[in-house]
């Protein structure tokens, strides 16, 4: 095994502390945040420690941190203290480099929309506007602000109520769901690292609504091989039934004719999984 570092907040300084957390939970979702101060006068700017956390009710939450160079609060958090409402548009990669134009510091006041080049389109429910070119624009009253700390990379919670979505129908496929191929959503990484959702970086894991035959049951050759992948080990354990008896007869020909553990990984990249699981047992 790799040697391990151990990282004790408050024995580091905090940008270096700041680099390992962004770096290690990632990619995160990025909300686009448009609120409006108490004259109106809007701001928008992204923030990438974000996510949703409860459908009934929905639930999404933001964390507009102070700024790690001057101390300062964000110009979002104190907007939404004023007006407690924001529109989180979603950012895919047609808008990035916008977007990124926004997160510039301007000056309370400026408007990032006319700044960065976006629409902003009038919102049904709530203040602050929506940002036209964003693929969902989601309409939230804000339910609290929790003040983490004091200073340069404080974090302030904002926890916001979905009260409207807008989706555009471009993104949405036969179903009416929401395609993430058409979608094409974009992700924060650690420094200035961003991931894309496009359809060859993506993947799909079928999701256990069973229970599974786990690792623990597996063949003592499938847990203690050094060829076998923990992903493909991972695909044996999620197997919710044994090889039927037919399997077994074809893995035993297989195996007359080559390593036993070699040939259930070319089996399992094949999607032959209980097969390569007969092979194991039978070995």
């Amino acid at each position: 095994m790799s040697k391990t570092r151990t990282i004790t907040p408050g024995e580091i300084p905090i940008p270096q502390l700041h680099q390992f957390l962004i770096g290690s939970v990632a990619p995160r979702p990025i909300c686009f945040a448009s609120t409006v101060d108490s004259s109106g006068v809007p701001n928008l700017a992204p923030f990438s420690f974000f996510n949703v956390f409860s459908a009934n009710p929905p639930i999404l939450i933001f964390a507009p941190n102070n700024s790690g160079k001057t101390g300062e609060p964000k110009h979002t958090l104190l907007n939404v203290k004023e007006v407690p409402e924001v529109v989180i548009n979603m950012v895919n990669f047609e808008m990035v480099e916008k977007m990124n134009v926004a997160a510039a510091p301007w000056d309370r006041g400026v408007s990032e929309f006319e700044k960065a080049g976006f629409t902003a389109i009038g919102s049904e429910l709530v203040k602050p506007f929506r940002v036209a070119e964003s693929p969902v624009q989601i309409e939230c009253k804000v339910l609290e602000v929790k003040e983490m700390g004091q200073g340069g990379g404080a974090g302030n919670i904002v926890i916001c109520q979905v009260m409207r979505m807008h989706i555009s129908e471009d993104i949405l496929n036969e179903e009416g769901k929401i395609d993430q191929h058409k979608i094409d959503l974009v992700g924060r990484l650690g420094g200035s690292w961003y991931s894309t959702s496009r359809q060859d970086a993506l993947f799909q894991l079928a999701q256990p609504m069973v229970k599974t035959i786990g690792f623990d049951a597996l063949p003592e050759l499938a847990k203690a091989s050094k060829i076998l992948t923990a992903n493909q080990l991972g695909q044996l354990s999620g197997l919710v039934e044994w090889p039927s008896d037919d399997l077994k007869a074809e893995a035993k020909l297989l195996i007359e004719s080559g390593n036993s553990e070699v040939m259930a990984s070319k089996l399992i990249d094949e999607g032959k999984i209980q097969l390569a699981l007969a092979v194991l047992m039978i070995s």
